[in-house]
């Protein structure tokens, strides 16, 4: 895995693919992901190294930054948040259910590798903007203690921001909510 990860998240789609072209042209860096996502706007994922991405990303802001609605630069992810993007992550029992709401993509990555990096718990999913009219959330799970904790100091954090939307734990969630997440 890379040492880093950066996104930049923008208002237009021509302004986000304009961006994301730049990035990788200022760097070495790969696309994680790079798409369209509701409403309308346009989301670039990278990773590699953690200089060669700040720079990219840094890129992106000044050259592009009348559209730019978020981005950041995470120096070693924690590496539950790819399968949690993808919806890879296999969860085999549920003891809290956390979960997180932002008002855009870019801050519910950021929110994610909080929590993960605050508390032993498990990434379900990121929900990244898609069908959401730009909000994003994500699920996690763990002992109720330390789904606490990572919800408290995810909020706390993207807080700061004016990002956060909401945010419940859910002590023992009934095995029919169970299934329909896992």
């Amino acid at each position: 895995m890379s040492k880093a990860i950066g996104m930049v998240e923008y208002k237009t789609v021509s302004s986000g693919v304009t961006a994301a072209d730049a990035m990788v042209k200022t760097s070495e860096v790969d696309i994680i992901e790079a798409q369209t996502v509701c409403p309308g706007k346009y989301i670039a994922v990278i990773s590699g190294d953690l200089s060669a991405v700040r720079a990219a990303v840094d890129t992106a802001k000044t050259a592009y930054g009348k559209h730019l609605i978020n981005s950041f630069v995470l120096g070693n992810p924690h590496e539950s948040i790819f399968p949690a993007i993808y919806g890879a992550t296999e969860v085999e029992e549920i003891s809290a259910l956390g979960i997180l709401e932002t008002y855009d993509a870019a801050s519910i990555i950021v929110a994610a590798d909080i929590a993960a990096k605050t508390a032993i718990v498990t990434l379900i999913e990121l929900r990244i903007a898609r069908g959401m009219c730009g909000k994003s959330y994500m699920m996690l799970t763990g002992e109720v203690a330390a789904v606490n904790a990572a919800i408290e100091k995810a909020r706390e954090e993207i807080g700061a921001d004016g990002m956060y939307l909401d945010s419940t734990v859910i002590a023992h969630p009934d095995g029919k909510i169970r299934r329909a997440i896992l």
